[in-house]
């Protein structure tokens, strides 16, 4: 496998987000790339991060070298870590474009073509968590952005994120931000939180290109 993935449904907003909180969950599923110094790099890199308004960001490495920009030295986004580095990204681009869907290790190992129980070690061995924990991350991303860029109803986010139940909800997003949901609306809660860290309006991405609207 190549490493190849389709176009994610994230907005310019969510990424943003997440190259604050250097989520390396993200890395190899867009590229950060800076306009005043034309380099790329990783969401998770760790340099000190541009302004805003210097950013886009583009799905594809191609793409983005395509563009004219240099690969960060410090994050090296074009190195791959591991011979297993395209199965475990594609089966992270699948969760995120997936993550409201009822979700099974079956329906990931699928699209992978690997069988369940070895995408299941491979998974944990790469990144430190089983598809299930990554799963629920990304839903908790998903409504700690509507929670804080919206205002629908609790269990209006609850849904949208892709949790079932909101008992479920609950409990998943006091585990990653140690308040309940309500809480962290109200608190008017920072938008940079430290990821796990491992070894305006929404500007959609546009279908062309792979590339954040500005």
């Amino acid at each position: 496998m190549n490493g190849t993935v389709g176009t994610i449904r994230l907005s310019f907003e969510e990424m943003w987000e997440r190259i604050m909180a250097c989520d390396a969950r993200y890395d190899g599923m867009f590229f950060t790339a800076v306009k005043t110094t034309r380099i790329y790099c990783r969401p998770s890199c760790r340099s000190r991060k541009p302004k805003q308004k210097n950013v886009e960001f583009y799905l594809h490495m191609t793409e983005v070298e395509a563009a004219g920009y240099r690969p960060c030295k410090r994050c090296q986004p074009e190195v791959e870590h591991s011979p297993w580095n395209g199965f475990i990204l594609e089966a992270r681009s699948f969760i995120v474009d997936h993550y409201r869907e009822d979700l099974r290790l079956k329906d990931i190992a699928d699209h992978v073509k690997l069988s369940a129980y070895y995408l299941e070690r491979l998974f944990k061995q790469e990144t430190g968590e089983t598809p299930r924990m990554y799963l629920e991350k990304i839903r908790v991303d998903r409504a700690a952005h509507l929670l804080r860029c919206s205002e629908r109803p609790n269990l209006e986010v609850c849904y949208e994120a892709g949790f079932r139940t909101p008992s479920n909800f609950y409990k998943a997003f006091k585990r990653h931000h140690d308040c309940s949901p309500g809480e962290y609306r109200s608190q008017g809660a920072p938008i940079v939180r430290e990821a796990i860290r491992r070894k305006a309006p929404e500007r959609e991405l546009k279908a062309g290109n792979g590339r954040a609207a500005r």
